[in-house]
């Protein structure tokens, strides 16, 4: 079981950044390919990026390639999403997931455990 808490949202001017993190507890971060989503309201939640187990292998959404950056501490059991030349666009609660399966899951439902979400508001 792994228990998943976000931080680092706010409210942040267009072009700004910010950087989200995801602590997790347990023994076994190690084990997990991570994730980060996205619910803007009125919208579906949708995939952000993922990162592998080792922190080897990481993939984006098209809307944010380039922009975000998402790595991972294993020894601090924490993953962290850096969110450069933000947009309007960009807001909603980011969720970070993780999930045992192997590859880039970027569906929720390949994702088992989930955080309770963050806030991201960019200000045009």
């Amino acid at each position: 079981q792994v228990q998943l808490v976000e931080s680092g949202g706010g409210l942040v001017q267009a072009g700004g950044s910010l950087r989200l993190s995801c602590a997790a507890s347990g023994r076994t971060f190690s084990a997990y390919t991570l994730g980060w989503f996205r619910q803007a309201p009125g919208e579906e939640r949708g995939f952000v990026a993922t990162i592998h187990r080792s922190g080897s292998t990481t993939y984006y959404a098209d809307s944010v390639k380039g922009r975000f950056t998402i790595s991972r501490d294993n020894a601090k059991n924490t993953v962290y999403l850096q969110m450069n030349i933000l947009k309007p666009e960009d807001t909603a609660v980011y969720y970070c997931a993780a999930t045992t399966r192997i590859g880039a899951p970027r569906k929720q439902y390949e994702y088992q455990y989930w955080g309770q979400g963050t806030q991201v508001s960019v200000s045009s």
